[in-house]
């Protein structure tokens, strides 16, 4: 990650006003310079999450003189969800997108991306905070697909979910606690699949605004699937739905 260091209120004002993709930046806490508030205010356009931290934590990233600003650089380039999503329907393409909500660990994170690249998934959303992110390692978990499949950053989950409804997309959800088992549910594109945290599964406003949640049946004691596990599930049941449609 040293590499896509950079410091310094200049260079990373810089670097936003140039376009550069960033993973996140960290800022000193009560700093509020106009520079720094400057950064912010196009951090948040952006949807790149700045997290106010002390400045030991700064300190430790650099020994350089940072200003009270570190940042990181992402390897790829973010999607902006609200343009993909008309240019797939132009180009003739039933939307089909997997949004991760509050997705923390990174290889879940590479081998859902690694899944639903494979099940031909045309984007993956996450949010800006309290989630994974491109990182090197994740690139590399994912086999590399997190390099081919777009990545969409958005502010939230649930304004990717007003989005996608609004553009006539159906959202679905998996929980263990819903009723309806994903075989019996209508899973054809469009279709947005909702992937939550392993420990609490989707949001609660998440699965409010879904248009239906879904639960795959277990004979075990352990009372979770894997999340990647669970994903590969629901992808590759979204493209039996889909073959099946296609035939008749």
């Amino acid at each position: 990650m040293k590499k896509n260091l950079i410091y310094g209120i200049h260079p990373i004002m810089e670097a936003l006003e140039a376009g550069k993709e960033f993973d996140k930046i960290f800022m000193k806490r009560a700093l509020r310079t106009e520079e720094s508030l400057r950064i912010t205010a196009v951090a948040k356009e952006r949807c790149i999450p700045v997290m106010m931290v002390p400045e030991e934590k700064l300190n430790r990233l650099t020994v350089k003189s940072h200003q009270g600003v570190v940042a990181f650089l992402t390897d790829i380039e973010y999607t902006h969800l609200e343009m993909l999503i008309p240019q797939l329907f132009e180009a003739g393409k039933m939307p089909f997108v997997v949004l991760l909500d509050g997705i923390t660990d990174v290889r879940n994170f590479g081998a859902i991306a690694r899944t639903a690249e494979c099940a031909g998934a045309d984007a993956i959303v996450i949010p800006e905070r309290g989630s994974v992110s491109v990182t090197p390692d994740a690139v590399k978990t994912s086999a590399g697909a997190l390099s081919r499949i777009p990545v969409c950053r958005v502010s939230s989950i649930p304004t990717a979910i007003s989005l996608l409804r609004d553009s006539g997309i159906r959202v679905v959800a998996a929980s263990e606690k819903a009723a309806a088992l994903y075989t019996e549910e209508n899973m054809t594109l469009p279709l947005a699949l909702v992937m939550g945290a392993e420990d609490v599964g989707p949001g609660e406003q998440t699965l409010r605004m879904a248009d239906s949640i879904v639960a795959i049946p277990q004979q075990g004691t352990i009372g979770s699937l894997n999340v990647s596990v669970a994903a590969g599930i629901l992808l590759y049941e979204v493209v039996r739905q889909e073959n099946i449609s296609a035939n008749h």
